[in-house]
């Protein structure tokens, strides 16, 4: 059997513990499989004398990720330290620099700064690998890199952040408010550290940025993602969602238009019968869409220490084979700037709103829609304690979302709406 790969840890968090202990339990199926053993030769933490779950002392030791990363004994560097810049960049960064193949997790450093660390790798023959970094153990980047390589993808789109799922259907379950529910997260330990990086959409956006590099042979572009997170999101609106046949997800979508490349992550109502419908809890899903092979639906854990360690530990393995591929799928200095779409691709929309309760306010609130080409499809008035307060749910039939904007910008000015209105896409997995 060939000599070991011997890998360096920096960072041992969730994440980098799982690593350690997969590899010690399944050290032999893994050799294996790989065709050459996999063995840890030094790792690195914020401290050394943590219970990790694991005995640290056959492991060298480094207080500088960076350090590890110029080891002469580690051939691999594992970058789990977390973060767009600093250490956990200047980690990559060095194992670059000395000849090192590299496998992360960081979506959101890759997807602010992927093409030059890409450029910087494959420059120099290595390999920066990161099925981790989207969906937790879903390993939809090698099905895009490898299973999928023979299609022209048409759509990327998916459930990318467990703790928005999570939140969306305990406020369904419980009849909770999103308050309540976002206390409840944040107490189990569900949220970032800046919990806007979870229901802002900022997580979410990291991976599609990545997903849709892949797919479209684009440069990995952030900025270009129309970010729109679940805060508005009310108990109302899940309910009333529900009463037409739909659920409320944090859904992100990416497609190549005739526009241009539009990319968004953003609440969106599913049917409720379809896959993504029925997501619950903090399952992840991604679907892929190639014009070959038709539509293709991943769905698993998109976080925790098994499911993501997993997926380090596939790229590892891949590694350890001598299978070698682009970072994005094909060589970073052929990806091109893609133009970002101007608009979205039209669509139905839910919305709701608050009128006056008054005679003609409805009537004024539907021209508005009307004069701006925006047909009505459904329609409901419901209750309100308030006697002076008429709640109205429309579902329009396909329109542009500049023509929308315009709509309730008019409706806004006719003094008939109380408070702002919700509007919220409503999309179709056969589209």
């Amino acid at each position: 059997m060939s000599d070991p790969l011997r890998l360096g840890i920096a960072g041992l968090g969730t994440v980098g513990a799982g690593v350690v202990k997969i590899l010690e339990k399944r050290g032999d199926l893994i050799a294996a499989r790989a065709g050459r053993p996999i063995k840890v030769a030094a790792v690195s933490a914020r401290t050394q004398d943590k219970d990790r779950g694991f005995d640290m002392s056959p492991y060298a030791w480094e207080s500088d990720p960076v350090s590890l990363a110029s080891r002469d004994d580690v051939d691999l560097v594992i970058e789990l330290v977390g973060g767009d810049t600093g250490p956990a960049k200047d980690t990559v960064e060095a194992a670059i620099a000395n000849g090192k193949d590299v496998v992360t997790a960081n979506k959101a450093m890759l997807a602010l700064h992927g093409q030059e660390i890409a450029e910087a790798a494959e420059a120099k023959g290595l390999c920066v690998r990161f099925e981790a970094a989207v969906a937790g153990g879903i390993p939809c980047v090698k099905a895009l890199t490898e299973s999928l390589a023979g299609n022209r993808i048409d759509r990327v789109m998916g459930v990318m952040n467990g703790t928005c799922n999570y939140i969306l259907t305990r406020m369904e379950d419980a009849g909770l408010p999103y308050d309540t529910v976002f206390a409840e997260a944040k107490a189990l330990g569900y949220l970032e550290a800046d919990p806007t990086l979870d229901v802002g959409g900022i997580d979410a956006g990291h991976k599609l940025a990545l997903l849709a590099s892949i797919a479209f042979g684009t440069r990995v572009d952030f900025e270009g993602v129309k970010l729109e997170g679940i805060e508005r999101v009310s108990i109302a609106d899940i309910r009333h969602a529900n009463d037409m046949g739909f659920k409320v997800k944090l859904l992100g979508v990416a497609r190549m238009t005739g526009r241009g490349l539009e990319a968004r992550m953003s609440p969106c109502l599913m049917p409720a019968a379809s896959p993504l419908g029925q997501l619950s809890g903090a399952t992840n899903m991604v679907v892929l869409e190639g014009d070959a092979v038709g539509q293709i639906v991943l769905r698993g854990a998109g976080a925790g220490e098994g499911p993501t360690a997993s997926a380090v530990l596939s790229d590892v393995i891949e590694l350890a084979r001598g299978t070698r591929l682009p970072t994005f799928g094909q060589p970073a200095a052929s990806l091109v700037a893609g133009t970002r779409a101007r608009a979205e691709s039209p669509a139905p929309y839910y919305l709701r709103m608050e009128l006056q309760d008054k005679p003609g306010a409805l009537a004024k609130a539907a021209a508005c829609l009307g004069n701006a080409g925006i047909s009505i499809d459904r329609m409901r008035q419901y209750d309100h304690a308030d006697a002076s307060v008429a709640p109205v749910i429309m579902v329009t039939h396909k329109a542009g979302r500049p023509d929308l904007d315009a709509a309730l910008q008019t409706m806004s000015e006719t003094g008939v709406l109380m408070g702002e209105p919700v509007a919220l896409r409503i999309e179709e997995l056969d589209d």
